[in-house]
């Protein structure tokens, strides 16, 4: 499997300019930036949420948890992370556990980390366990300049 087609027409659909990286196959960003040699940093890691309100998408560099005390805070109710039957249904076509940050495809409303603005560049999942999208942090902060904001990651 390589980057879905949900992904694939919306990142060309947005004028966005990627390539898809191959790396072996792994299962968490954390492992597959440690293996690529990719600073936890610059890895996006797409955590999902769920509140009364709904599911959202929290982008945080792969380093770093969500902070969920601190994005109840944002949200001003509580969220919890949302089950992995969940996810799947959002995700369909995307591997289990291999959640992609670009949650507008899927009609989410994505928060952004502000660890991972401006960054020089950003990698993450394609949607599979062997694929990377890549793109330069301009293009990111392009794709994601109407997104909300905000400081919500800690480190392990």
């Amino acid at each position: 499997m390589s980057i879905p087609m949900t992904i694939r027409d919306y990142l060309t659909s947005c004028d966005i300019d990627f390539e898809e990286l191959p790396h072996p196959h792994e299962t968490t960003t954390s492992r597959i930036a440690e293996k690529a040699h990719i600073s936890g940093d610059r890895m996006a890691k797409a955590v999902m949420l769920h509140s009364d309100s709904g599911y959202r998408l929290a982008v945080v560099p792969s380093s770093c948890d969500a902070d969920l005390d601190q994005l109840s805070r944002l949200f001003s109710e509580k969220v919890e992370l949302a089950s992995e039957d969940q996810i799947k249904r959002h995700f369909s076509d995307c591997d289990p556990g291999a959640t992609m940050p670009v949650g507008q495809a899927y009609g989410l409303q994505v928060y952004i980390d502000d660890m991972l603005r401006h960054q020089p560049d950003i990698y993450f999942d394609a949607g599979d366990h062997e694929t990377l999208v890549h793109m330069s942090g301009r293009e990111f902060d392009r794709l994601m300049h109407d997104v909300p904001h905000g400081r919500f990651s800690r480190h392990y």
